[in-house]
């Protein structure tokens, strides 16, 4: 068996390096905190954050995706002083677009919108 090290790996037509057509990588992450002022914690092609209101923001991409059929998945919690699960999921009302994505935290005890402090969001494809 043969073993292959390398710091960098780098598509040279542009874009997110492959293994027999499977990206390797996101396509870009966020780690924010959603409450009082929003604040990225850390990031990979995640441009800001857009606090729309109550437990629900949007994730504003540094570069477009190619296309709006990308997959996305998250998590949310950390609320002082609650402890019903906190629902990561999309704005049902506001389709995905190339430049971002709604996204909406929710108290899955009682069905509200709801801020919270640790919010995780990571997209595959689209690029």
């Amino acid at each position: 068996m043969s073993t292959i090290s390398a710091n960098d790996l780098q598509n040279t037509s542009g874009g997110i390096p492959t293994v027999k057509g499977q990206r390797l990588i996101p396509t870009a992450w966020v780690n924010f905190n959603g409450t009082g002022t929003v604040a990225i914690r850390d990031s990979e092609n995640v441009s800001s954050i857009t606090d729309n209101a109550v437990g629900n923001y949007s994730m504003n991409f540094a570069v477009d995706m190619l296309n709006t059929n990308y997959s996305v998945s998250g998590t949310a919690g950390g609320v002082d002083g609650i402890t019903a699960q906190c629902i990561f999921a999309f704005h049902h009302n506001v389709a995905k677009t190339v430049s971002s994505i709604r996204l909406t935290t929710l108290r899955g005890s009682v069905d509200a919108y709801i801020d919270t402090d640790t919010i995780h969001c990571v997209v595959m494809g689209g690029q």
